[in-house]
């Protein structure tokens, strides 16, 4: 996959980029990242790149102009388009299924804002419009981290095991099951006993309610229009009668 970064400062991405997975999966030329600074191809004498609002307003707007030419540059290097990310915060929420979406691709393009906003013609050149949650961050520069991270992982080869992220929180829909690894006791607390029977059915059944459990607690919402297993929905019944005291 080829990822590309257009940003203000390039010089955040430096260590994210380079470090764990991420770093392991351009090492092994599973992914190519390049970070453009968009503010070499603005044509302005004083290399700006925002102005005020037309109108009033409060902040400045990223100028149209440089955004433009830079991505056509990427561009005229790759071919193959893509998908062409816009941080926003008025963007679609990302999520893991977003996450799932982009792992497809052969190429994306992040386009990371910073101060008030984009002039609103930026917007004709993406696909996605994406925010990272319901707040304002400086820029958009540690959103597409976040992005880029969740993504590059469901990429198939960077983690080292098959079954990683299909296990992980959200993948399923669920939040994910209690783990435990060695010593089987530590300070008293125990690993549950099941988990050492070896029967990996009881294991299974055993992770399912849990994840359901815990999923019930901390995040119900997750559950409304969730596709469960007749065996699901009968366990999610007894955690919910448990919870209410029947």
């Amino acid at each position: 996959m080829q990822i590309d970064i257009l940003s203000l400062f390039p010089g955040m991405f430096e260590g994210p980029l380079h470090e764990s997975m991420i770093g392991n999966a351009i090492e092994n030329n599973v992914i190519n990242v390049d970070v453009t600074d968009f503010r070499d191809y603005t044509t302005d004498k004083h290399n700006h790149v925002d102005d005020y609002p037309y109108g009033g307003g409060a902040g400045m707007l990223l100028q149209p102009q440089p955004i433009f030419d830079a991505l056509a540059a990427v561009q005229a290097k790759h071919p193959a388009k893509g998908r062409v990310v816009l941080l926003d915060p008025a963007g679609v929420q990302f999520n893991q299924h977003v996450a799932e979406d982009f792992a497809k691709e052969d190429h994306l393009t992040f386009i990371c804002g910073h101060y008030e906003g984009y002039d609103e013609r930026i917007r004709s050149l993406v696909t996605d419009e994406v925010s990272l949650g319901d707040y304002v961050l400086t820029g958009g520069e540690l959103g597409a981290m976040v992005m880029i991270d969740a993504t590059v992982r469901l990429i198939p080869g960077v983690l080292g095991n098959a079954e990683s992220a299909p296990g992980d929180s959200f993948s399923s829909g669920l939040l994910e099951y209690p783990q435990y690894t060695r010593p089987a006791d530590f300070r008293g607390m125990p690993v549950p006993e099941i988990l050492l029977s070896g029967d990996h059915g009881k294991i299974a059944d055993w992770r399912l309610e849990q994840a359901l459990k815990r999923t019930y607690e901390r995040r119900p919402d997750l559950l409304k229009g969730l596709k469960l297993s007749g065996k699901a929905r009968q366990m999610l019944a007894d955690i919910q009668a448990d919870e209410a005291g029947y």
